[in-house]
């Protein structure tokens, strides 16, 4: 599927390292132009490294550009929007990756890090995912939200309350996003990457004019198999096989 995004633009937040780096750089692959967005933070969410995104966006190459400010606000998440406009004059895909993580047991956790990590992790998404939306549906653009969500989520893990709490909360705003827009060309899906080298792979599948009739679930490509998460659909999980 070589340049199969060529003319689309994208947002991909917690670009600057990891899976969301790997993400980037498979979009632009396949002919996106990429925003990453990245404030540098470290996993805990301390300081900010605006370099990081910068020297991402130079080593991706043509068709990157950095975006270093936490998004963790309205007003940020309409600026990298408005970025994306003014330098692509469209939005197409917005990838939610970014995430913090301070880990701590429910009954001795800091309200103040629950405070934190749910603003970074589910506020942002919701933040983004708003601005961008009501300019794919505006313009009648054949968008894509895919966000990226954990096995916490899902299942739950100790030490984790927030973290899970969190993802938890991104797997539902995915699911209501796709029924708040099931009557336009805009999907909404989530992944639960299981390394960083499947993953990218199902987020630009999902990003394809293929996937445009799967919206609403929660996937995870393992080798060649796509799996299908605590759907509320009897509907059959997708095909996404020959997109990969």
């Amino acid at each position: 599927m070589t340049g199969i995004l060529e003319g689309r633009s994208a947002i991909v937040t917690g670009a600057g390292r990891g899976v969301g780096r790997a993400i980037a750089e498979a979009l632009v692959a396949q002919g996106a132009r990429v925003i990453v967005a990245d404030a540098g933070l470290s996993m805990s969410g301390d300081g900010a490294d605006p370099a990081l995104a910068r020297e991402v966006a130079a080593a991706i190459g043509k068709g990157a550009l950095a975006f270093t400010e936490s998004i963790a606000s309205p007003g940020a998440a309409r600026q990298l929007v408005d970025l994306a406009l003014r330098t692509f004059d469209r939005i197409d895909i917005v990838v939610n990756n970014a995430a913090i993580r301070r880990d701590a047991p429910v009954f001795e956790a800091d309200p103040a890090d629950w405070d934190a990590m749910i603003r970074n992790n589910l506020s942002a998404p919701f933040y983004l995912t708003q601005a961008a939306t009501a300019i794919m549906r505006r313009r009648g653009i054949a968008g894509r939200i895919v966000n990226i969500v954990s096995e916490a989520g899902l299942t739950g893990i100790a030490g984790q309350a927030a973290h899970a709490s969190a993802k938890a909360g991104l797997i539902g705003l995915t699911r209501a996003t796709a029924l708040d827009l099931a009557d336009t060309t805009i999907t909404a899906n989530a992944v639960l990457p299981f390394d960083s080298e499947t993953a990218p792979e199902l987020v630009t599948a999902l990003c394809t004019p293929a996937a445009q009739g799967v919206t609403g679930q929660v996937l995870g490509l393992r080798g060649r198999e796509v799996f299908r998460f605590d759907s509320p659909s009897e509907a059959p999980a997708p095909d996404l096989t020959r997109m990969i």
